[in-house]
């Protein structure tokens, strides 16, 4: 597939939107907690049934991205998107505006998230799995980096346009509305310019996929990818559900209002998401380094960043310690989601890229309910349990034989389309049909 094409650029907003929105609710989400006066473990632990969706439903849609296509699939997780962001706007005004109970329009909220949970992951899958069907192993590494970009991406453009759509009408809803606009463009872009053509598979004897990717989580292929990748976006997710409370704080011992601390939210995560950037977009192509190494560094660095949390509190430690857990984790994502996708064959890479988008579920689950119990009892024990987290996962890097060693050599693998599959510039096949 070439990187350069208008297929891949499409599939880079698809991750785009995704990101730029979920970055934009989770910017204002502290704001909106505090409005309603609700306990910021509430505000928190109320939004973890909509990552247990995530992860009960990715291995739904990975099988059918084999079946269905992954254009479709795509389209249908951006249907979700959408309504999931205007269903929590609508919700958000209700209560700020007291057309509603601040209780009943929070969990109106949480039922809108939760829709997110259930078809958000659907997008990211059949993108990622649809790379992989067009990538040889040699490409895979830059594809997945690239692809994992537009996250990063998007996390620059969602805290960084949420201030300007908090209006007077609207005021702290605003970004949804808008996000859940930008969605609705993506889908119809994707509905009327992805081609819809696919590597093609052969049928099994019953016309259905079989077996290919059951169980694969407890394979010795993928189980170090999974496990490091669970406690790396772990911390990493607490990390993001503790930043907006956190600064909030830190402003208004300055005298500094909830409301009036929404662009010093943007510009931290500006902060993180420009480290992010820097990373795949510059360090990683300029050093060319390979999963094994972006995995070491990743977790390292993400480790010195939560210990600069600690060792320097205020607005400044808190911004700079945040930019250095995000740079870790722009090298540590692409390591094992490329370094996953190289262990397993071409016929299980919509299960694997089901397992990679289940760790994202999970990650936010428990630890950003962890994360923002531990903040409310002491300012750094999130940042401490974060550090232990990166420390194992540092340290699984060197313990994890598969790990230590990275992906196979497989020069003979050849998972590019055979000459009589469609390029990717013309409709083909879609799926196993």
């Amino acid at each position: 597939m070439n990187l350069r094409s208008p297929a891949f650029a499409i599939l880079f907003a698809v991750s785009l939107i995704a990101a730029a929105g979920n970055m934009a609710l989770q910017s204002v989400l502290p704001a909106i907690g505090r409005e309603f006066r609700l306990s910021d473990t509430l505000v928190a632990g109320a939004f973890a049934i909509s990552a247990l969706m995530w992860t009960v439903a990715s291995p739904f849609w990975a099988r059918l991205s084999d079946t269905l296509g992954r254009k479709r699939v795509m389209m249908i997780g951006l249907a979700g998107f959408i309504v999931s962001m205007s269903g929590f706007g609508l919700a958000a005004t209700s209560g700020l505006e007291q057309w509603l109970s601040a209780g009943v329009a929070f969990v109106l909220m949480a039922v809108a998230r939760t829709i997110y949970g259930v078809f958000g992951s659907a997008a990211p899958i059949a993108s990622q799995a649809y790379v992989a069907d067009r990538t040889t192993p040699e490409q895979r590494t830059q594809a997945m980096s690239l692809l994992a970009s537009a996250q990063g991406l998007g996390t620059v453009i969602g805290p960084a346009l949420a201030p300007f759509f908090v209006l007077p009408l609207i005021g702290l809803a605003g970004p949804m509305y808008a996000f859940a606009l930008f969605g609705a463009v993506v889908l119809i872009v994707v509905w009327r310019k992805l081609p819809s053509g696919e590597v093609v598979r052969v049928p099994s004897p019953s016309g259905h996929r079989g077996d290919a990717g059951k169980g694969l989580w407890k394979d010795r292929r993928v189980r170090g990818y999974l496990l490091y990748g669970l406690f790396v976006t772990g911390a990493q997710a607490a990390n993001i559900s503790v930043l907006g409370f956190h600064i909030i704080d830190e402003l208004s011992a300055t005298g500094i209002a909830v409301r009036d601390a929404q662009p010093f939210i943007g510009i931290a995560m500006l902060a993180g998401a420009a480290a992010t950037l820097m990373a795949q977009w510059g360090l990683i192509p300029l050093l060319k380094l390979q999963p094994a190494d972006l995995m070491r560094w990743g977790a390292a660095l993400a480790l010195v960043g939560n210990l600069m949390s600690i060792a320097a509190p205020g607005y400044y430690g808190v911004v700079v310690g945040y930019a250095v857990v995000s740079m870790g984790v722009g090298f540590a994502r692409p390591g094992f989601t490329a370094g996953s996708s190289l262990s397993v064959g071409p016929h299980e890479q919509g299960a694997i890229a089901g397992l990679m988008m289940s760790l994202a579920g999970l990650s936010f689950l428990a630890p950003p309910v962890i994360g923002v119990a531990l903040y409310e009892l002491a300012e750094p024990a999130p940042f401490i349990a974060n550090a232990v987290l990166l420390a194992a996962a540092t340290a699984l890097c060197f313990i994890n034989p598969r790990l230590r060693a990275g992906p196979p050599d497989l020069p003979d693998r050849d998972e590019t389309p055979s000459p009589e599959t469609p390029p990717a510039s013309q409709p083909g096949p879609e799926g196993n049909r």
